[in-house]
């Protein structure tokens, strides 16, 4: 069973991914997509370590993220994947979309279109439960910067295509989720 979580920035969605996942009885992997490239970072990467149980295996995936769920998922296992939105930033500049947003040239991306058609194509046949965080960007402002505004472009494009494959899609807003999508299985 695949569920994706979304919801805005400090809303509560890996909290209650993290409860869900609990809640599952199986085996938890955390699967960070974070990388701690300053000391805001490294603080907000701790934060998340502090509440998590000791006995949840962790393992970082700032890139290959269907490669290493695929490696991953077991019957009895939970794979938690908090979040998509990172594993896209880093997507975003290891690739060459940022900088060809930057120059405003068209957007070919093999890596970002690689990476994110894999992991669109493992979730559906991945064993076990997975659990994906990411966040709702689409609701502010439009981005004054080009590669803001392609960056929130892809994100939203990437919620739909994830929920679409989901077995279950639930909204987080002040701590409190609301369930989009659910086929029960």
């Amino acid at each position: 069973m695949n569920e994706l979580i979304i919801g805005g920035a400090r809303s509560g969605k890996s909290a209650f991914a993290e409860a869900q996942a609990l809640a599952s009885g199986q085996r938890v992997i955390y699967v960070a997509t974070a990388q701690a490239r300053d000391a805001e970072m490294a603080r907000r990467v701790a934060h998340h370590q502090a509440r998590r149980p000791a006995a949840w295996r962790s393992i970082e995936a700032p890139l290959r993220l269907a490669e290493t769920l695929g490696a991953q998922a077991a019957p009895d296992t939970c794979l938690l994947v908090d979040c998509l939105t990172l594993w896209l930033s880093n997507l975003f500049f290891a690739g060459s979309a940022a900088r060809q947003a930057e120059a405003d040239e068209a957007i070919a991306c093999p890596l970002l279109a690689g990476e994110t058609q894999a992991l669109l194509d493992a979730l559906p046949a991945l064993p076990g439960r997975i659990i994906l965080v990411s966040n709702e960007v689409g609701w502010g402002i439009v981005p004054m910067h080009p590669v803001s505004r392609l960056f929130a472009d892809e994100q939203g494009r990437l919620n739909q295509r994830v929920a679409a494959v989901s077995d279950r899609v639930t909204l987080v807003v002040a701590g409190l989720p609301l369930e989009l999508k659910s086929t029960r299985i």
